[in-house]
């Protein structure tokens, strides 16, 4: 049953584009403040979903529903349904802040609600979502008007990584509010190293995703199947891979629309055999995903006019479950990957330097028990959704004190 929101007295609300049951690092992030925030403390405001009852369940936050669809959301009537909404739920709710998890379309009811309310509100930058306004800001001279008042009107700016930070003092320079950079805060996400752990059984995993348990070791990669996410150059890697360490073998788990072209170049570079496509593994698999992986790999680069890795929840989730590292050095993976420390941090497009680094941490165990060590310290100590709540609840407290 949905939960009902009665007479509970909320201090934030949260203006969620994404959320559960969709995918993703977005609409996670969301959930997990949903989960973690303290009972009665936060209403989160979201589009319908048919399988939201189920989603909703589990969360401590009260979840209020729009009657329409993230789709129509984007809308200019569906932007206007979800404005007035807003603001009949701060008055109600005697909100003190709201907090925007996307530029847009959740930045619209934000500032109506600022306007009507004098409800201060912060925005949450990703990563492609600030290329993605770049892009049109550049396009459009309405779309830079939309984007100087959502961005001149919030009270704070929070970025994923120090990448997202310089990209978003560029964007706010290209809109003339080069003298808003001050309201910039990095807060790097986290995962939940309670369900992301080492020592987490994987047969049931192996026999449904019909991995071999046997003297293998793989490469591990989680992921939606798409160009920039690097896949390609871990595949052109492997056979210098292999030449140093045969029993090694590559997973990759997630749905999209590069595996036809990566099926192809497998084939072509004589690795099909070691190269196991598993399809988008359920949240509830992936801990034992990890485990059964020697090494994770995250080769992502910049790609097209908008795709980027702003952070990379997927590397510190490999950390918490004791895995070392190995990924590129490009966007905001750097903030995620302690270079040395939890993993190793190579050129983006370089399989020889991807090869290299592999086998390196592959032919030394105490070397990859090390990283494997510190990454699930870091994580318990620092790269975990209560750490991330505690810095939001402190920005939150900055603004309306």
């Amino acid at each position: 049953m949905r939960k009902r929101i009665g007479d509970l007295v909320m201090t934030t609300m949260l203006l969620a584009q994404d959320f559960p049951p969709m995918g993703g690092g977005i609409a996670r992030m969301h959930s997990e403040l949903a989960r973690r925030f303290p009972r009665g403390e936060l209403i989160v405001s979201t589009p319908a979903d048919p399988d939201a009852p189920e989603a909703d369940g589990p969360l401590d936050a009260v979840i209020d529903r729009l009657p329409i669809s993230a789709r129509r959301t984007k809308s200019l009537p569906g932007l206007l349904l979800w404005a007035r909404r807003a603001a009949s739920l701060a008055r109600q709710h005697r909100i003190r802040y709201v907090h925007c998890g996307n530029i847009k379309p959740a930045g619209y009811p934000a500032r109506w609600v600022f306007e009507r309310c004098s409800v201060p509100y912060g925005i949450y930058f990703h990563g492609g979502d600030l290329l993605s306004e770049q892009h049109k800001i550049r396009q459009s001279a309405f779309k830079r008007r939309t984007a100087r008042v959502i961005f001149g009107g919030a009270a704070v700016l929070m970025a994923n990584s120090a990448w997202t930070r310089d990209l978003a003092l560029t964007v706010l320079g290209e809109l003339g509010l080069d003298g808003q950079g001050q309201r910039l805060r990095v807060v790097h996400l986290g995962t939940d190293p309670d369900r992301f752990r080492p020592g987490v059984e994987t047969a049931a995993l192996r026999e449904r995703a019909e991995i071999p348990n046997g003297a293998r070791r793989w490469l591990v990669t989680v992921a939606r199947i798409e160009d920039y996410k690097g896949f390609d150059t871990v595949i052109q890697a492997l056979p210098a891979i292999v030449a140093q360490q045969p029993d090694v073998g590559y997973v990759i788990a997630g749905r999209g629309p590069d595996r036809s072209r990566l099926e192809k170049l497998s084939h072509k570079l004589g690795v099909s055999d070691r190269v196991r496509f598993v399809g988008a593994i359920p949240d509830r698999d992936l801990p034992a995903l990890y485990n059964l992986g020697s090494v994770y790999v995250g080769a992502s680069r910049r790609g097209g006019q908008i795709d980027v890795e702003g952070f990379g929840i997927s590397l510190v989730e490999a950390s918490a479950c004791g895995l070392p590292v190995v990924a590129s050095a490009s966007g905001g993976i750097p903030d995620a990957v302690r270079e040395g420390e939890t993993g190793f941090l190579v050129p983006a497009e370089d399989p020889a330097a991807l090869a290299n680094t592999v086998c390196r941490v592959l032919a030394d165990r105490e070397l990859a028990a090390k990283l494997g060590r510190n990454g699930r310290r870091a994580v318990e100590t620092y790269f975990n959704w209560d750490r991330v709540v505690r810095d939001l609840r402190a920005i939150e407290s900055e603004v309306v004190g």
